[in-house]
């Protein structure tokens, strides 16, 4: 199952891609559009991964 998912093209929903797979997954949509989204925009995808607070599911108490 896949930790990330990137979404490019500006567009708020996953049109039903991976929709199991990605239920713990952590989402990241981006304005560009796919043949422009480059390595710089990848780092910085990753970068906000990174500094999120993954719960898999659980509820902060």
């Amino acid at each position: 199952d896949p930790d990330l998912l990137i979404r490019t093209g500006g567009e708020l929903r996953l049109s039903n891609y991976l929709l199991w797979q990605g239920a713990y997954s952590e989402f990241v949509f981006v304005e560009k559009m796919w043949p422009d989204f480059g390595r710089d925009d990848f780092f910085a995808a990753l970068s906000e991964f990174a500094s999120r607070d993954r719960r898999y599911g659980k509820v902060k108490k």
